[in-house]
């Protein structure tokens, strides 16, 4: 029988994702690479970034306003924080890695993350864990990596951020785009992109 307080919870999850994606930023940042290799390393970024962001505003947020006394305030700061990176990616998306705005763009969505990483991990997520049981956070941690799975893996700006729409919209949008980026062969993860090389 498994003990639940080993059991990931869903801070450990989000957090691991957060990791994930600075090791691309930092790699980016680096400008190494051949213009190919960046932009694939930039679409798994965006891919990463976007199922993160869809599983937050799906279950994490509609828990923080339940469960914490400013939930509401703290929920709608970081989906204004999530549409921001959103608009910058949908940008990024279309800019050649050889072009100049592909730097600035980078430039714009590495700070915007990093900052909204920073806000999630020292109030956020402490506070969650404070707030709820550990069971309920495990069992989020369920509910994220399912959503993870039928997320989208492109930005779409217009796209609803709050439950129930976002939860219904989002396994129809992530279908589509997956199709897209298995006849583009575009990568979508870094195991993807490490097959690739």
């Amino acid at each position: 029988m498994n003990d639940v307080r080993t059991e990931r919870d869903v801070v450990d999850v989000l957090t691991t994702d957060h990791h994930e994606v600075e090791a691309i930023f930092v790699e980016l940042e680096s400008r190494q690479g051949s213009p190919e290799h960046r932009r694939q390393l930039a679409d798994v970024m965006i891919a990463e970034l976007v199922r993160h962001a869809v599983a937050e505003e799906a279950y994490v947020y509609p828990s923080a306003r339940k469960a914490l006394p400013d939930g509401d305030q703290l929920a709608e700061h970081e989906i204004s924080e999530h549409a921001d990176a959103e608009r910058t990616m949908k940008e990024l998306e279309s800019v050649d890695p050889s072009d100049p705005r592909f730097d600035e763009l980078l430039t714009h969505l590495t700070a915007t993350i990093r900052h909204h990483v920073r806000d999630e991990e020292n109030d956020l997520f402490p506070r969650l864990r404070a707030a709820c049981a550990h069971e309920e956070l495990v069992e989020l941690a369920g509910k994220v990596a399912a959503a993870k799975k039928s997320a989208p893996t492109r930005p779409h700006p217009a796209a609803p951020d709050h439950p129930p729409a976002n939860r219904l919209l989002a396994p129809g949008t992530g279908l589509v785009d997956r199709m897209r980026d298995a006849l583009s062969g575009r990568p979508t993860s870094m195991a993807e992109l490490r097959e690739k090389s």
